[in-house]
């Protein structure tokens, strides 16, 4: 919750601070003249950028359950879920978090974590990673994925996107206007509205929020590369050594590389190693192994 607090008072901050300096340079005045309300569209834009995501984030649960037809393990059935449930509780415990629900699902070689709020998740594992991993490669993702909701990742996420959503909507509103208005030199206030091409004005927003949206994307993919490091330190921590987290990170190093996970579960999976090239590396949502291994290693050298 503090979380969610701080980065909605950031969010706050910077467009009180834009505000200001729109008005100081006398920005917000040019805006009126031509007809725009510089704090309807703020606002505006706050509440469609957080909009989207606050509902992806609330129905994540269900989506995942839905989606990935997941068996969640209510009475365990066999000494692997038995098993299963009781890791998860022990590191839950160690985390300070409520256990999570545990699901399973036929796939491959994967597993995520999801939900608004740490004390309500969920934790999937594949059929697939159970029965290929040891038990101890299996602990240290358990615990990868317990660092996620205990870092409160799945909130971080939703609240850098609604930021980020917030200002494309605001800035490519505001330079389609400016533009619209030099394509059809209507300064003038009396017949601004009257000459006022609403079709040119959709096409324009629509190209910079497509232009702005591919930038957006790459920042998105920043964090969240960055919280898989930090997922990979958690579980380190969580087990008291980074050795079955380097083990399973090896291990999947060396399987071929397949997300069959829903696109919109697939930025949450550990195994989300897509091999790109050159600049495509910057939109990928998760590090290459040997580099989360390497960064791992390093934290722990004595």
């Amino acid at each position: 919750m503090r979380r969610v607090f701080i980065f909605l008072l950031t969010n706050i901050a910077i467009i009180l601070v834009l505000n200001i300096m729109l008005s100081l340079l006398g920005i917000n005045y040019f805006f009126y003249k031509i007809g725009l309300n510089i704090k309807i569209l703020t606002i505006s834009s706050i509440i469609f950028g957080f909009t989207g995501s606050i509902i992806s984030l609330l129905l994540s649960k269900k989506i995942a359950k839905w989606s990935m037809n997941l068996m969640v393990i209510k009475n365990p059935s066999n000494f692997t879920e038995d098993w299963l449930l009781k890791t998860v509780n022990k590191i839950s415990k160690n985390a300070n978090i409520s256990t999570p629900e545990v699901a399973i699902y036929n796939g491959e070689i994967n597993a995520f974590a999801t939900g608004a709020f740490k004390n309500s998740s969920l934790i999937a594992i594949s059929a697939n990673l159970l029965e290929s991993m040891t038990k101890l490669e299996i602990k240290a993702i358990i615990a990868h994925e317990i660092s996620h909701i205990s870092n409160g990742d799945m909130v971080t996420m939703l609240l850098i996107q609604g930021v980020i959503n917030t200002f494309i909507i605001l800035i490519s509103r505001i330079f389609s206007y400016i533009l619209d208005c030099f394509l059809l030199n209507s300064y003038d206030d009396s017949n601004y509205n009257s000459n006022y091409n609403h079709k040119i004005y959709g096409l324009i927003t629509t190209i910079l929020q497509i232009f702005l949206g591919f930038g957006a994307s790459i920042v998105v993919a920043w964090f969240s590369r960055n919280r898989e490091f930090r997922a990979d330190h958690g579980s380190a921590k969580l087990l008291g050594t980074p050795d079955p987290m380097i083990s399973a990170l090896r291990h999947l190093s060396n399987i071929s590389i397949v997300n069959d996970l829903p696109k919109s579960i697939a930025i949450l999976g550990i195994n989300n190693n897509f091999k790109k090239k050159s600049f495509l590396k910057l939109f990928a949502t998760h590090p290459s192994f040997e580099k989360r291994i390497a960064i791992l290693s390093n934290l722990y050298k004595s």
